[in-house]
C-alpha cells in the first residue's frame, strides 16, 4: 500500500510551508474579540519565521481607507506586504510570489482577521488549489465570536486544520535535536490561553 500524503495528515516541514499573515490593521483593534492575543501570536509566528527561514507575506484590506498593519505587529523583514480589496489573500500577486518563493509549496499557515471573511475565504481558494491549510485558532479572530466559531467549524469540515500556534511550531521542529529548538521553545513558555479556545464566546 502506498504511503499516504504526510503533509495531508497535518505533518510540517519548512522549505515547502509559507506564512500568511491577514489583514491586521490597527483600524480593527477596537472592534476584534481578542485583537491583543492576534497581535501576540502574529508576532511569535513572525519571529518562528526568521528561524525556520520561512517567508512571510502579509496582507491590507484596502489601506488607503482602512490604514496599514497595526505597528504592534514587526513585518519589517516580510518577504511580501501588498494591498487588496478582494477578501481572499490568495490574490494573483500573491500567487506569483508563492510560485517564485517557495515553489514546492505544500502547506500554508493562516492566521490574522477575520476569521469568517477574509481568513475563511482564504482557506477556501488555498484548499481548492489543493494546498494544505493550518489555522490558528488563537491567532484568529472576528468581531463576533459565534462568526469566529462557526468558522472554525466550517474550517474543519472542509478539510483544514484548526491548530494553536504551539502546536504548528512543534510540529515544524518534529525533533529536540534540530537547531533552533531553543530559540522556538522560548516563543512557547506560555500555554495557549483556555479562554480564547475554538469555541470560546467569552468576551475579552
Amino acid at each position: 500500500m502506498a504511503a499516504r500524503n504526510i503533509f495531508k495528515l497535518g505533518a510540517l516541514e519548512a522549505p515547502r510551508t509559507a506564512f500568511l499573515l491577514c489583514d491586521i490593521q490597527e483600524t480593527f483593534r477596537p472592534h476584534i474579540k481578542h485583537f491583543g492575543e492576534v497581535v501576540r501570536v502574529a508576532n511569535k509566528m513572525v519571529e518562528a519565521a526568521k528561524h525556520f527561514k520561512i517567508p512571510v507575506y502579509v496582507s491590507e484590506q484596502y489601506p488607503k481607507g482602512l490604514g496599514h498593519t497595526t505597528k504592534d505587529v514587526k513585518i519589517e523583514d516580510a518577504a511580501l506586504v501588498y494591498e487588496k480589496t478582494r477578501f481572499s489573500m490568495y490574490t494573483p500577486e500573491l500567487q506569483e510570489r508563492l510560485k517564485k518563493d517557495v515553489p514546492n509549496l505544500s502547506s500554508v499557515v493562516l492566521f490574522g482577521i477575520e476569521a469568517h471573511v477574509c481568513i475563511e475565504q482564504t482557506v477556501i481558494d488555498l484548499l481548492n488549489e489543493d494546498i494544505t491549510v493550518h489555522v490558528l485558532a488563537d491567532g484568529v479572530s472576528s468581531r463576533s465570536l459565534m462568526d469566529r466559531g462557526l468558522a472554525f467549524q466550517r474550517f474543519q469540515n472542509i478539510g483544514c486544520f484548526v491548530s494553536t500556534s504551539e502546536n504548528v511550531l512543534f510540529k515544524l521542529l518534529r525533533d529536540k535535536n534540530h537547531e533552533v529548538f531553543k530559540a522556538i521553545s522560548k516563543l512557547n513558555t506560555e500555554p495557549t490561553p483556555d479562554e480564547f479556545g475554538v469555541n470560546a464566546r467569552k468576551s475579552p
